[in-house]
């Protein structure tokens, strides 16, 4: 399992759409990177950073926010916890 440290946050992103609403498969090329995603773990914090979100919380985070990390055949986002810019209710 990956633990994020210091003011860090695990997310594993949505998935992309796979079609448009008119029904027209997107081609891997052309689909949007997601931009929300579920909090997965979440690292202690600082002195400075006390940690808002929680494991199981979902997120909307900035388009080019996060580092990819790949880990047993799966695609997770690590990111600051200031790079998420809401929690869904």
């Amino acid at each position: 399992m990956i633990k994020p440290l210091s003011d860090r946050v695990l997310i594993l992103p949505n998935p992309a759409e796979e079609k448009t609403s008119g029904g027209l498969f997107i081609p891997d090329t052309a689909k949007e990177k997601p931009l929300a995603g579920k909090v997965i773990a979440v690292g202690p914090g600082t002195a400075e950073v006390k940690m808002e979100v929680a494991v199981g919380d979902t997120v909307l985070y900035g388009k080019y926010s996060g580092t990819e990390l790949h880990y047993e055949n799966e695609t997770y986002l690590i990111m600051k916890q200031s790079d998420i810019v809401a929690v869904v209710e």
